[in-house]
């Protein structure tokens, strides 16, 4: 019965001992090196996803099923921007849209009170979106699409309304176009 317990307490020994590692170092086994993990860069945007839906194509087969997604982006102090896109997963198609609306960015001057600086109506096919400023305190007087786009180019005072198609890509293009639209105030 000793006999057992010294060859285990040998083994468990032999296992704990140093040993040599492909660079020349020695370590034990409790020691191991723990690879340092890489930390995702922080980006200074927000995604908010607007619409994901599921669309289809008739082949010859039957039908292929895949999904595409709708994001707007922005630091929520004057750069914004929106994109769109497609994959037969929907984190995937969230991952696409993203990357795409941080190449389609759009800057915007912003006046006293987080506002803007005159009344302007956007269009984009059968839509318009009608934007005027509002005074301190107002807050965001709009909805679905154009709040969300309004929040992350961050505008905090504003009303708004959609007139015709309200179909998400275009209210957001509409809305674009408006914020577009606007004209520069001068610093003096």
């Amino acid at each position: 019965m000793e006999n057992k317990q010294k060859v285990q307490l040998e083994k468990t020994e032999g296992n704990a001992e140093a040993r040599k590692t492909s660079e020349g170092k020695r370590h034990t086994l409790k020691e191991k090196r723990v690879a340092p993990q890489r930390r995702k860069e922080e980006s200074p945007y927000e995604d908010r996803v607007v619409k994901v839906k599921r669309i289809s194509k008739t082949v010859k087969g039957g039908r292929r099923m895949r999904f595409s997604a709708l994001i707007v982006t922005g630091d929520k102090k004057g750069v914004f921007g929106f994109g769109t896109g497609k994959s037969t997963e929907v984190p995937e198609a969230i991952k696409k849209a993203s990357e795409k609306a941080k190449t389609n960015l759009f800057r915007l001057q912003r006046v006293g009170g987080d506002t803007i600086a005159h009344t302007v109506v956007g269009k984009f096919g059968a839509t318009q979106v009608f934007l005027k400023p509002a005074k301190e305190g107002t807050g965001i007087i709009a909805g679905g699409a154009v709040r969300v786009v309004l929040e992350l180019a961050g505008i905090r005072n504003i009303y708004s309304k959609v007139y015709g198609s309200r179909t998400p890509i275009n209210i957001i293009r509409a809305t674009v176009d408006g914020l577009n639209q606007l004209k520069k105030v001068k610093k003096d």
